[in-house]
């Protein structure tokens, strides 16, 4: 650090070096005279970093090996047969081997710029090969652009082809794979060694990041069926919503919603990641299609139309499935909202209607009660009168004894009295609750 910071005691963020060093890292190695370029591309998954740092530290234990780059995920060998840049990306990672030809050196169609390199550590390299790519550049005077141009066929394989780099250089290739290699050729008309390293690297990125990008276009044709689906269901479900004649009607209809947006909400998880990833690489396809700064050549496409024709509709086809998965799930949380609200309100009804019965019985009950207290108040004081009286006239045994009859008679007649009220309100109050019901 500079003395002038370390005198005033400065705190150094702790991500500084590594963030400036991720700016400038996996600069375009610059490329002079002719040169076969191999580039292979590995999917994996995240978790198999160090697996491939111990299988590069196998690479140099046959070849004298010199690290001129080298971080957490860029690392630049140079040997004495070739010159090899690892890159690891987020869902794969990247082998570029660089092989310098000597001019006007025929290429053996089986060539590859990892010759040199031991089969057994290619078989060690974690993932599943998804892109093997090769670049031969020649000069132009060793390979003039006119003859490739006569030998193309009108009948043959679709050529796509270009001037780039302000016309210093000639682009051709099909995309086709022909024995396990896509194939680019390119006629250096005047470049310099950075815009040599620069062109190829973009044709590799061009390369990698269209076959990624595609990885989203099967699982848009995968979802595509299970939404046609979906949305059947969804529709039929609607139907029974205006067709429901009750509670349990709609409880049914709103358990078959919730399985259907559970089922949605699965699909979108899985996907949101693919169909975002193959976005975002298909913008970095036509990014390094427009660094190239193409010119026409007169009857064959530019790799921009070519894109435009063969790549962007399989992309549409990702943006559409992914936009009618999302809108898919509003609906459904639309119609299940509004299903609920359904419920909700015949659950508040029910609930009022209970609500009202017991009102009414409680009221019932409340007469049922002041019946009873008032036949009681009837029975305490036909007694309290009767004592009076006994009291009142004396002792005398034959009005002892009358008093003593007319009282044994009225006991049941007052009983009775109060049974028949009893069961009156009891009865008024049953025919009530029946006819709540």
């Amino acid at each position: 650090m500079h003395p002038r910071l370390l005198l005033a005691d400065l705190e150094e963020h702790p991500l500084r070096q590594r963030l400036n060093n991720e700016f400038h890292a996996r600069p375009p190695i610059p490329l002079l005279g002719a040169m076969l370029v191999s580039h292979l591309v590995f999917k994996h998954s995240a978790t198999v970093a160090q697996a491939e740092k111990e299988n590069l530290s196998k690479l140099c234990q046959g070849h004298v090996c010199t690290a001129i780059d080298s971080s957490d995920s860029h690392v630049l060998i140079e040997t004495g047969a070739f010159r090899m840049r690892w890159e690891l990306h987020t869902e794969f990672s990247s082998y570029t081997f660089f092989q310098p030809l000597m001019p006007g050196q025929e290429l053996d169609p089986e060539a590859t710029a990892f010759d040199a390199v031991n089969p057994e550590w290619l078989k060690g390299i974690p993932g599943k090969l998804i892109v093997a790519t090769h670049v031969e550049m020649r000069a132009a005077d060793e390979l003039p652009p006119d003859s490739v141009l006569a030998g193309l066929s009108p009948d043959g394989r679709t050529m796509v082809a270009s001037r780039v780099a302000d016309n210093t250089a000639w682009i051709f290739t099909d995309f086709k794979i022909n024995n396990g290699f896509s194939r680019f050729l390119v006629i250096n008309e005047g470049m310099t060694q950075r815009q040599a390293g620069r062109t190829v690297q973009r044709l590799v990125e061009i390369e990698t990041y269209r076959m990624m990008a595609l990885l989203g276009l099967p699982v848009a044709k995968e979802v595509s069926k299970w939404l046609y689906t979906g949305e059947k269901e969804l529709a039929a479900l609607m139907d029974r919503i205006g067709l429901a004649k009750g509670g349990d009607d709609e409880r049914d209809i709103l358990a078959n919603m919730s399985r259907l947006a559970a089922e949605v909400e699965h699909s979108v998880a899985r996907t949101t990641f693919r169909f975002g990833a193959a976005r975002a690489y298909h913008g970095l396809v036509m990014q390094r299609i427009e660094e190239l700064r193409e010119q026409r050549i007169s009857g064959l496409p530019t790799f921009a139309e070519f894109m435009q024709r063969r790549l962007l509709p399989a992309m549409n086809t990702c943006e559409a499935i992914s936009r009618r998965q999302e809108e898919l799930s509003a609906r459904v949380a639309r119609n299940s909202q509004l299903l609920r609200t359904r419920v909700d309100i015949e659950l508040e009804r029910q609930n009022q209607e209970l609500l009202g019965q017991m009102n009414r019985r409680a009221k019932l009950q409340l007469h049922l009660q002041e019946a009873v207290e008032g036949l009681s108040v009837v029975v305490l004081t036909y007694y309290g009168s009767q004592l009076v009286q006994y009291l009142a006239k004396g002792t005398k045994d034959l009005h002892h004894l009358n008093t003593d009859l007319i009282t044994a008679a009225s006991i049941p007649l007052i009983a009775g009295l109060v049974a028949w009220g009893t069961r009156r309100m009891r009865k008024k109050l049953a025919a009530e609750d029946a006819g709540a019901h």
